[in-house]
């Protein structure tokens, strides 16, 4: 009768797990490991409350010395000490919010373009050049809008002043350099962030959404309207929000060709002025302690406004997810 012994198990050449936990050498490693990922991501939440607090701290004279008037205010005056920043709160607003109108439906459209619809020889080399243009200085962008946006709008607002000038909007002299063209600049730079990240969202869709819709007789355009862009919609809007808030935060380009005119003006073509402009263009002019606290606390009314919209974002992708989830 043959034997029915088993044959011996080569030893695995892994440690046991139990084993390794056992040593002291897996312990400290692992604690060593744990203190250094945390000390990491404790340095971020210490690093933004120190910012709020030196913003805060060194904006306080301001806003004990003018209350919420500060905000509220459209008085912008050094030689009288007397500050408000409602101009700026407003050219901050409107500047943002122009430039989304005008590159949400061409950095989505680009992005389904690009995602959906583009062969992969042609997909490619845009995705390069969106992302390039992503990589060029505010600066230069600031010379081109000087050079090239702001006369092509001074050409384009003559006419709407013409036709549309009884509506306030369309309103007043023709400078060129104002709103509509702070708005066409900030459109431009925001642009790549909304088509490269709403374009790797609308990629991450997996096949079987669209091959569903397919299935079911749908054509090209019902399937990514009605299968993908859905699918996709937390993320879109997640990608525009990160645009709104470069947009918020934008400076040099805006400065050059916003006019950094302290006024509220409900005309495109006005001049204006934003928060971060006017930092940028009076910080060296602060020769009094007031002043200079003044303009520290107009970056903590900037900060203030984009923690607002972020977390207003983080809410709306919430219960966006929560709703496609549902479906």
């Amino acid at each position: 009768m043959e034997s029915t012994a088993s044959p011996e198990r080569t030893p695995s050449p892994t440690p046991n797990l139990n084993a390794l936990l056992r040593t002291g050498r897996w312990r400290w490693g692992d604690t060593v490991f744990r203190v250094v990922v945390s000390g990491t991501a404790a340095s971020i939440v210490l690093g933004v409350i120190l910012l709020v607090i030196t913003m805060f701290e060194a904006g306080l004279a301001a806003l004990i010395a003018f209350g919420p008037s500060f905000v509220w205010s459209t008085v912008w005056n050094p030689v009288s000490q007397v500050f408000g920043v409602l101009p700026a709160v407003y050219g901050t607003i409107a500047t943002s919010a122009l430039a989304l109108v005008l590159a949400v439906p061409v950095g989505i459209g680009a992005a389904i373009f690009l995602a959906e619809l583009a062969p992969r020889w042609l997909s490619n080399p845009i995705s390069f050049l969106i992302e390039m243009l992503a990589a060029i200085p505010s600066v230069i962008i600031g010379f081109w809008g000087l050079f090239v946006v702001v006369p092509l709008v001074r050409q384009v607002e003559a006419p709407l002043g013409r036709v549309l000038g009884v509506i306030p909007m369309f309103s007043g002299p023709a400078y060129g350099i104002g709103l509509l063209a702070a708005g066409v600049v900030l459109a431009i730079m925001i642009l790549p962030i909304l088509t490269a990240v709403a374009r790797d969202v609308l990629r991450a869709v997996p096949t079987s959404q669209r091959e569903a819709m397919l299935a079911l007789g749908a054509t090209r355009w019902e399937t990514i309207a009605r299968a993908v862009v859905p699918y996709a919609r937390s993320g879109i809007v997640g990608a525009t929000i990160l645009a709104l808030g470069r947009a918020l935060g934008e400076t040099l380009a805006v400065s050059m060709v916003i006019g950094n005119t302290f006024q509220v003006s409900p005309s495109l073509f006005a001049p204006a002025t934003t928060l971060a402009s006017l930092i940028a263009t009076q910080f060296r002019e602060a020769d009094t302690a007031l002043y200079l606290s003044a303009l520290i606390a107009a970056g903590f009314v900037l900060f203030v406004i984009t923690m607002l919209v972020n977390v207003v974002a983080r809410i709306l992708v919430w219960k966006l997810t929560v709703q496609s989830v549902e479906v």
